[in-house]
Order: C-alpha cells, then structure tokens, then sequence
C-alpha cells in the first residue's frame, strides 16, 4: 500500500526555497544523491537505529510483493552513521516525492564528522504508516529482499548498495551485517 505523505511535510516544514537545510541520509540517501546539494559531509545521529522494517510498494517491490527499506528505530544508547547534506529548500520537492511512501521529515541533531553539531530533518516511517512491515526475523527479511523487485530495481541491490556505502564511510551497520550473512548461508 502506498501512501503519499508530501503534503504532510511541506505542512509540517515549510520550507523557502533558497533557505538552507541540513539532511541526514541513512539509507538510499547514502549511495543515491540524485538531487543537488551544497555540502555533503559523514555523520551521525543518536537514539536511533537502521532497520529493514519499512515496506517498498514503489521502489524496491510492487503492491504484491513489497520489497523492504529502511527506516529508524528508537534505540537509546546507538548511534546510526550516515551522510549529512546541506541542501536548499526547494530540493525537498524532489525529496518528498522519492520518500513519499510512508516517510515523514522529522527535526533531529545530527553529529558531523569533525565534531559539528547542526540542526537538521530527516525522514522517519514511524510504525504507525501502512506500509510499516515491522520486525521479523533476520532470515525471514533476508528472503524477502532476495525475491523483490520493483521500478527501481532489486531489492538485494539496494541491501548490497548500502551496505558498501556504509563500509566507504568506514563504518558498518549489525543488522545490514547480518542480513548479509543470512543472505551469504543461502536462506
């Protein structure tokens, strides 16, 4: 099920289009920067953490066969890696449009690398939204991502491609780590 959330965050953030906004990405945000952006810089969150627990009806699956994509999970204490971009407003035209199954842009604090810390948005499928999947266990999500395909591609592909991501920005993600092992044993 898809479910069209741009208008929900041009209401909740609206945004000049020249002002300046800091972005964090933690998933395809990371490898595909198909948008125009100022600065991009390593960074963090806290409080978070990376799971494929959002279903892909759009992108990385179909309405039968959703694929599954990240999103983020409290988790006091962790830190969840990935990229900040400083963007103009009139980018989240473009961004609300690729993330808008589910995804809503919420305020955070993101740690830049070089100790910076800047105020920022980032989109979240909280667990509330219809195409929430939720969690399952690791086997069970690795053969979802190995059989689903959508318009932009397999979903293996966009497991693999973050996974590299993440390993360019030298870090690496426990529970990327072990859908790829389930994926490696064959599942």
């Amino acid at each position: 099920m898809v479910i069209d959330t741009s208008a929900i965050n041009r209401r909740n953030h609206a945004l000049a289009d020249d002002d300046e906004v800091w972005l964090f990405g933690y998933g395809s945000l990371i490898f595909k920067a198909d948008f125009p952006y100022l600065e991009r810089r390593g960074a963090h969150i806290q409080g978070w953490a990376r799971r494929f627990w959002q279903g892909s009806h759009d992108h990385r699956g179909t309405p039968e066969s959703p694929g599954r994509v990240v999103t983020l999970t409290a988790a006091p204490g962790q830190h969840c890696h990935g990229v900040a971009y400083r963007i103009r407003g009139a980018v989240f035209a473009h961004l609300d449009h690729r993330e808008k199954n589910g995804y809503l842009r919420l305020d955070t604090t993101l740690h830049l690398t070089g100790g910076e810390t800047v105020a920022g948005l980032l989109y979240v499928a909280t667990a509330d939204n219809p195409a929430f999947l939720g969690p399952a266990p690791a086997a069970d999500i690795a053969r979802q991502i190995a059989a689903a395909h959508g318009p932009s591609g397999a979903n293996l592909d966009y497991l693999l491609d973050l996974a590299a991501a993440l390993r360019a920005l030298g870090t690496r993600d426990t529970h990327i780590e072990q859908l790829l092992a389930e994926l490696s044993a064959g599942v």
